[in-house]
Parts: C-alpha cells; sequence; structure tokens
C-alpha cells in the first residue's frame, strides 16, 4: 500500500470490527484515498462501492475493490507483472520531470517507471487487468521514493530506500464484488445507495491531496502535464476545478453537513481527529441528523512528517514539535439499536456525552 497522509492504517482494526458487529452486508467507503478501509470490508464480507475524487485513488479502488480475485488468471497475471519487470529502461517524461527537474526517484529507476509505463498504456490499456498492473507500477515506486510520504517535496538526501531497485509485485487481490467510482462526495451521496454503513473520511485541513500525491495522478493519467515549482506540480493543480471545498476552513464543515445529510446509509461512520477544524461537540452536532451519535477516541502517534521538526528553507532545524501523539475520534450515528450493536465491542473507548 502507499504511503499516504491521513490513512486509516491504525484504525482499520477498530473500523472492521465496528463494521463486523453491526451486521452491515453493502458499505459506502467515501473518501476512499489508497483503499484501505474499502479492503478491509470487503475482506470482511462486504459489498463495497469506494468513492474519491482522485483518478489514482480510482485505479486503486479499481484494483483492490472492483477486481474480483476469483475472475483472475493467478499465473497470467503473475506473467504479465515479470514481463514488464524485464522492460529495459527508457527515459521519458517521468525520468526528466521527477529525477532531473526534481529528485523524487533516482534516475535509473526513473527511466525504468517511464518504459514500463508506457508498456502499460500501450499494451493493456483494454484489458480489464490495466488498473491492476498500474497499481503494481504505483506501488512499485512508491517503495524507491525519496519523500516524508508527500510529493510537496523531496528529502534533501536520498533516502535509503531510494537506492532500491524498482520492483514490481502482484497486487493482493480479494475475493468479493464492488465498485470503484471517481466523483465529488456532495454529487456522489445523492446518486449512490442505499447502503447498510457509511464511511466517511473527510480531509481534515487545507492540505489538498492532489498536489500532495500530484506525482500519482500524473503516472496514472499519462499525460504529461506542464508543471511548475521545485516540486513539479502539475499546472492544474492551480485551477479552481482541482480544488476542493473540504480544504476550506469556512466551507467544509457545511460541505460535510451535506453529505452526513444526504448519504442514503442506515449507518454513518465518521473518522476524524482532535486537531482538525471541526471540535468534537460540533462532529455531535451535525451527526445527530442521523440518529443516535456515539464517539468513540483512540490514543494515535501523529504522523511521521509532524514528528521531524521545523525546518527552513536551507533545511535547518528551527522549531520544535508540541505534541507526539493525538486522538483520532470514530463517530458512529444511527438509530438506537444499530449504533449500539455497532459500538459494543469499544465500551473502553467510548466519550460520555457533554454535560447539559
Amino acid at each position: 500500500m502507499i504511503k499516504y497522509l491521513g490513512s486509516k492504517r491504525r484504525l482499520v482494526p477498530a473500523l472492521t470490527t465496528l463494521f463486523e458487529a453491526s451486521g452491515a452486508r453493502t458499505a459506502l467507503d467515501l473518501f476512499t484515498g489508497t483503499t484501505r478501509v474499502a479492503q478491509a470490508f470487503k475482506q470482511a464480507g462486504g459489498e463495497v462501492t469506494a468513492v474519491d475524487v482522485a483518478t489514482y485513488a480510482e485505479v486503486l479502488g479499481q484494483c483492490y475493490v472492483a477486481t474480483d480475485a476469483r475472475d483472475v488468471d493467478t499465473q497470467e497475471l503473475e506473467a504479465m507483472i515479470e514481463d514488464l519487470q524485464a522492460t529495459p529502461p527508457e527515459a521519458g517524461y517521468f525520468t526528466e520531470t521527477f529525477c532531473v527537474a526534481s529528485r523524487f526517484f533516482q534516475p535509473r529507476n526513473g527511466a525504468r517507471i517511464d518504459a514500463i509505463r508506457e508498456r502499460i498504456e500501450r499494451e493493456y490499456r483494454d484489458s480489464p487487468l490495466f488498473p491492476v498492473l498500474l497499481t503494481s507500477l504505483m506501488v512499485a515506486a512508491d517503495r524507491v521514493d525519496s519523500t516524508t510520504g508527500v510529493q510537496m517535496a523531496y528529502i534533501k538526501r536520498w533516502a535509503k530506500r531510494a537506492e532500491r531497485p524498482l520492483t514490481l509485485e502482484v497486487p493482493a487481490l480479494l475475493p468479493g464484488r464492488g465498485i470503484a467510482v471517481r466523483a465529488d462526495a456532495r454529487e456522489a451521496v445523492k446518486q449512490l445507495g442505499p447502503f447498510d454503513l457509511a464511511y466517511l473520511d473527510p480531509p481534515y485541513n487545507q492540505h489538498r491531496y492532489f498536489t500532495n500525491y500530484h506525482i500519482w495522478e500524473t503516472l496514472v493519467r499519462w499525460d504529461k502535464p506542464e508543471h511548475y515549482g521545485v516540486a513539479c506540480k502539475r499546472i492544474d493543480s492551480r485551477s479552481e476545478e482541482t480544488k476542493s471545498v473540504f480544504n476550506k476552513k469556512r466551507e467544509m464543515p457545511d460541505a460535510l453537513a451535506q453529505v452526513v445529510r444526504d448519504v442514503q446509509a442506515d449507518l454513518v461512520v465518521l473518522s476524524y481527529n482532535n486537531e482538525a477544524w471541526v471540535s468534537e461537540a460540533e462532529l455531535r452536532g451535525l451527526m445527530a441528523a442521523r440518529g443516535e451519535v456515539v464517539v468513540l477516541a483512540f490514543d494515535s502517534k501523529r504522523y511521521v512528517g509532524a514528528q521531524i521538526g521545523i525546518h527552513d528553507p536551507a533545511g535547518a532545524r528551527v522549531g520544535a514539535v508540541s505534541h507526539l501523539r493525538n486522538l483520532e475520534y470514530i463517530v458512529v450515528a444511527g438509530d438506537h439499536a444499530r449504533v449500539e450493536r455497532a459500538c459494543a465491542p469499544f465500551a473502553a473507548h467510548r466519550r460520555p456525552p457533554p454535560s447539559p
């Protein structure tokens, strides 16, 4: 799985337990990102619809959620991956942009990414395994990058993993049915459903996934866009069309409340944390539109980028980290019986309701 800001890796066990305890059979993962939670629900036997506005998230969803492992010839897929792995390197747009104009990858790996991506586009564009092969390349590239996990900048000195050779592997496909949809969350909830459970994991702040992971967007689209800045971000990063209301502090709470109201699901589950724009009390208020509300809290280590201190443009440390841990919230709303059944395994994590 690729490195991802806001990844719910630590919450997946709790979310899976909640899904199973709720008795849900169908699920919506509305801000799916890497599809980590959608995969967990699918592995637990759910029929999952994964939604995100990013093209790379759609490809990950097509691979891990929409592809049924039972329909895939494993030997054929392994042969494809082995054949792509043997592709001779040939430097092109990716190498020039992300290895020369910037330093996200070693040029020798960049040339291999270029050559393999060209072959996938030329030979497999119409294959049902196209997203699986793209995912294999994306994950392989992620393992040899030189970042702290986001693509707004690269590490001043090469990360040790960047010295490794690019190595494709067969993605771990799951049996079962699912759907991947690329859409804005506010529009998707009006058209999709009903579901037994809807999981919402909206952005917490102003940091945009489109720019944080612009390299994956370019690798998947393969549109070789103009770029700007030290990080060689896509030129359309400046367009209003690529900016999300969920990254705007004043507009985000109303947009989230609209999604909570409109989503067609019996149980709504929202993850957030205590460092974000909306307080626990506000979360309770906006989720109250769905019925009973229970808040679960989990102590969590902060993202690695928040632990390394504050540095100036020259790389000198100029500030200290204020704290290393935070609280991750899971807010559950719906009718009393469903909420209590889903939250029953988490008595120790249950937050008391505010005093009247």
